[in-house]
C-alpha cells in the first residue's frame, strides 16, 4: 500500500509554471488545448489537496488569468520563495 505523499508547496507561495499549461477541458470559457499559461507564468498556491487514488498532492494555483490545478512536476518554486 503506497503512502500519501507529502507536499512540497505549501498554501500562499510563490510558484512558476515548469511547463507551459494547456486547457485539458477543466477550463469552461478557453478552447481545449488552449494555451493557458506560458513555462515560467507567475502564480501563488490558493490550496492544497491530494488525489485520493494516485496519494499525491494537488494544487490549485492562482496564476492572474486563470486558477489551475497541478501536479508538483508542473510547478516549480519562484526565486527566493524556497520550497
Amino acid at each position: 500500500m503506497l503512502d500519501t505523499r507529502q507536499p512540497r508547496y505549501r498554501w500562499g507561495q510563490e510558484v512558476l509554471a515548469a511547463t507551459d499549461l494547456y486547457n485539458d477541458g477543466t477550463v469552461p470559457d478557453a478552447e481545449e488545448d488552449q494555451l493557458l499559461v506560458v513555462q515560467g507564468g507567475p502564480g501563488e498556491i490558493v490550496q492544497v489537496g491530494h488525489h485520493a487514488e494516485a496519494k499525491v498532492p494537488l494544487y490549485l494555483v492562482d496564476f492572474g488569468v486563470c486558477v489551475l490545478g497541478c501536479l508538483e512536476e508542473e510547478l516549480a518554486p519562484a526565486a527566493g520563495a524556497g520550497g
